[in-house]
């Protein structure tokens, strides 16, 4: 399974138009090689990059996705109502854009598609924790696109 955006390449530079310093649209994403059997589709982007003095586990949870159709082969910039969408960090159900303290460098935003064999039975007030244990042993395969971004 392969995740890309025709945003950015892998480990390259999240465009400013994605982040809270532009219009913070959605990340556009593509997916291909979805395994036989899937049912649906979760994404989990997260930024592990966060000052420990801000969250102490040093995470922040920028958009949660799941229930996703199994033919999905993409999420555009404008795409809506394509599954259910979890509480971030912020408490919000919609995309965060990458947003890092100026002058901490550059932060890491990793996008994690995960092929399941079910459909998920969770409430969009479910965060990354419930979303994760909902997954165990569901999980067929799993694609990373990490993206960079930095504030000055």
């Amino acid at each position: 399974m392969r995740i890309v955006s025709p945003a950015f390449q892998d480990g390259g530079w999240i465009p400013v138009e994605h982040s809270v310093d532009g219009s913070e649209s959605q990340v556009p994403l593509e997916f291909d090689a979805v395994p036989t059997g899937t049912e649906s589709l979760a994404l989990v982007v997260h930024d592990p990059d966060v000052p420990r003095e801000r969250r102490p586990d040093g995470n922040f949870d920028h958009w949660l996705v799941w229930n996703i159709p199994a033919g999905q082969r993409r999420l555009s910039e404008t795409d809506e109502n394509l599954g259910v969408v979890g509480l971030t960090t912020r408490g919000t159900n919609s995309w965060i854009g990458p947003a890092p303290p100026p002058g901490d460098g550059p932060h890491r935003y990793f996008f994690t598609l995960y092929a399941l064999d079910t459909v998920l039975e969770l409430p969009p007030s479910a965060g990354r924790a419930e979303l994760e244990a909902a997954m165990e042993g569901h999980v067929l395969e799993q694609a990373v696109l990490m993206g960079r971004f930095q504030r000055s």
